[in-house]
């Protein structure tokens, strides 16, 4: 068993920056794909980003790329999301997931954290 704790979420305003964290726990979950989805009201949970176990390999969805940077320190068992130039659109959910692959589909991860709020103001 995996568990993940996100934190850092909050109110930002448009063109800002905030960094959320994962913190892992239990089980080999440094040896986890960790990836962060987002789910924004009346929408479906949406892949954001992904780092393999190292942190050498790394995807995001289109609409990201540039902006949002995901790193790892397995050292303390966290995943980062560093997001920058925020907008409206960025207003979120955000939840980390871990599997053993990677996937962009919500449904193949096996263990979710909780989820932190980020609310972009325009």
């Amino acid at each position: 068993q995996v568990q993940l704790v996100e934190s850092g979420g909050g109110l930002v305003q448009a063109g800002g920056s905030l960094r959320l964290s994962c913190a892992a726990s239990g089980g080999t979950s440094s040896k986890y794909v960790i990836s962060w989805f987002r789910q924004a009201p009346g929408k479906e949970r949406e892949f954001v980003a992904a780092s393999n176990w190292n942190g050498f390999s790394t995807r995001y969805v289109d609409s990201v790329k540039g902006r949002f940077t995901i790193s790892r320190d397995n050292a303390k068992n966290t995943v980062y999301l560093h997001m920058a130039h925020l907008n409206s659109e960025d207003t979120a959910v955000y939840y980390c997931a871990a599997s053993r692959q990677f996937w962009t589909t919500a449904e193949r991860y096996e263990f979710w954290g909780q989820g932190t709020q980020v609310t972009v103001s325009s």
